[in-house]
């Protein structure tokens, strides 16, 4: 089978190759030389601030969920968040990621005013929100303020498996509505999926493939599932690095321009897991710098890594990594570079 002109296989042809070890040292290899073509060795850094772990939403994979009432909930202030950017920013960021729940505590006023506060202090960089679904006129609120990037998963692209992985009040039509708002609004947006979530078969891997073709975008966030010890999804096994890895490569061949982290879900699985999923195909990646004492707090899985250093300490351990797998850490906003 042709893997270099993998984005047009059938589904059926997709589906083997999903399900199949057979072509995985082929695609590792393609999608490094892929990813050297579009980008070289860089390798962007994101600064990750995890602004609270308060979420309205009950999803049954997730540690943040409402009704985990084992958790101690916390919030950043805005005070907080630009300390955060400040320190990021003498380490030598130039993006800075602001995640967290679904929590109305952080209304459209408070967030254009972080976002603007963070762009007029520091003009040269890019601000990525990953805050959840919201109505478009929040969206474009955060656009106005000067938000660059926002960041929501779609998670799967099945109808019949995002119902049994979300409560009955939330939708994938209204995410996919969300993420298609954000790209009218003019957002460098990204999206992605689990890998390995409960009930998932190769076809709905090749759904969720077929899904980011039809939206394009900038960026495509992956990581393999891990269950977290207070949610309904307890006993199920974790995604395989394998297959993370296998669908890392398969995107990067698929989407040559896009901007694929290699995450914290895959150091946490394995010890060299972020250096795996560089080298097939992945070209970001987001240290903490949300302060030390939240750090284990924002606990969307369970064994999380990176939770008790020092941002200077996390960003120099990285560096190494990424030296160590044959790449560069490059300090500049790390812009999409579509062809």
């Amino acid at each position: 089978m042709n893997i270099t002109g993998i984005a047009a296989l059938s589904d059926s042809e997709l589906a083997e190759i999903i399900s199949s070890d057979a072509y995985d040292a082929d695609l590792v290899a393609e999608a490094d030389r892929t990813r050297r073509e579009h980008y070289g060795a860089d390798v962007y850094l994101r600064g990750l601030i995890e602004i609270c772990n308060v979420c309205k939403n009950d999803c049954l994979y997730c540690g943040i969920r409402r009704s985990n009432g084992a958790l101690a909930r916390y919030r950043l202030t805005k005070e907080d968040i630009l300390g955060c950017c400040e320190n990021g920013y003498a380490l030598g960021f130039r993006t800075f990621v602001l995640q967290g729940g679904e929590d109305p505590y952080y209304t459209d006023s408070l967030i254009c005013q972080v976002v603007g506060d963070i762009k007029e202090k520091f003009p040269d960089c890019a601000v990525t929100l990953s805050l959840g679904e919201k109505g478009r006129a929040s969206y474009a609120a955060y656009r106005r303020a000067g938000a660059d990037r926002y960041l929501l998963r779609h998670e799967t692209a099945n109808e019949a498996h995002y119902a049994r992985l979300h409560p009955a009040e939330m939708s994938l039509r209204h995410r996919k509505d969300c993420l298609f708002a954000l790209k009218e609004l003019g957002y460098q947006v990204g999206s992605g999926f689990m890998v390995g979530s409960p009930w998932q078969s190769a076809q709905n891997l090749v759904e969720d493939l077929r899904f980011l073709q039809e939206l394009s975008p900038d960026m495509i966030g992956i990581g393999p599932f891990i269950p977290h010890k207070d949610t309904p999804f307890r006993d199920f096994t974790g995604g395989s690095l394998k297959l993370t890895l296998r669908m890392i490569a398969i995107l990067r061949l698929m989407f040559p321009y896009a901007l694929i982290p290699s995450t914290t879900a895959l150091g946490t699985i394995h010890p060299q897991g972020r250096e795996l999923g560089l080298k097939a195909g992945a070209n970001v990646v987001m240290p903490n710098l949300s302060p030390v004492r939240v750090r284990k707090l924002y606990e969307l899985y369970d064994n999380k890594i990176c939770t008790g250093e020092e941002a200077a300490e996390c960003r120099s351990c990285l560096e190494r990594r990424i030296v160590s797998a044959g790449y560069r850490v490059v300090t500049d906003r790390g812009d999409v570079k579509r062809q």
